[in-house]
């Protein structure tokens, strides 16, 4: 075989699966994802009022006393940067994270004095994405005094609230029961709203 049929053949496979990998397939399995997964392809958005309030797989900088928080994040230059999903990747011993770790517990305690439990460590560390939307029911119930006195509701109802938003373990093994920080936010507007209608 001489040169110039191996260079036909090597540009004919190129060609081809230029064609199948870079058009064929991604067309075909976006028809799929399109028609049967929808709202997971297009970014598992939430929408409240008509409005696109946030993606369900990417979490929210919440910093007023009337919401719940969630896992603090690395992203740069903004936390929840999906542009730049990242962990700190500092080593449990390093001395930086020890010290954003404490001065995350101070902070807590500070704004919610009456906790005198330990706090959760998904409260005080990122997740290696630093995009983490959840965190456990433990991490919930610790700021549900503070929710609950900020909102002017009684506690019984946010701690339900959370149980009614709280998420089994994956296949029912797997990890901890958690909750979708912006789901739950949600709810707890919902539930203002609702009262506000009701006065």
């Amino acid at each position: 075989m001489n040169i110039i049929s191996q260079a036909r053949i090597a540009i004919v496979f190129f060609i081809s699966m230029t064609i199948l990998c870079g058009l064929v397939y991604p067309s075909f399995i976006t028809l799929i994802a399109q028609n049967m997964f929808s709202w997971q392809a297009n970014g598992s958005i939430i929408e409240s009022d008509g409005k696109k309030i946030g993606s369900i797989l990417i979490g929210q900088n919440f910093t007023s006393q009337k919401y719940f928080w969630g896992r603090p994040s690395a992203t740069l230059p903004f936390p929840y940067n999906a542009e730049a999903s990242m962990g700190s990747n500092l080593a449990p011993s390093n001395p930086v994270l020890i010290e954003q770790v404490q001065e995350r517990v101070k902070y807590l305690k500070l704004e919610d004095p009456k906790y005198r439990q330990t706090i959760p460590i998904d409260l005080v560390t990122s997740s290696a994405s630093g995009l983490d939307p959840e965190i456990t029911v433990r991490a919930a119930i610790m700021q549900l005094q503070r929710v609950a006195t900020a909102r002017k509701t009684d506690e019984k109802e946010i701690y339900d609230l959370i149980m009614q938003n709280t998420i089994g373990k994956k296949f029912w093994i797997f990890g901890l029961e958690r909750i979708n920080v912006l789901q739950l936010n949600l709810a707890l507007d919902k539930i203002s709203a609702d009262k506000d209608s009701y006065e």
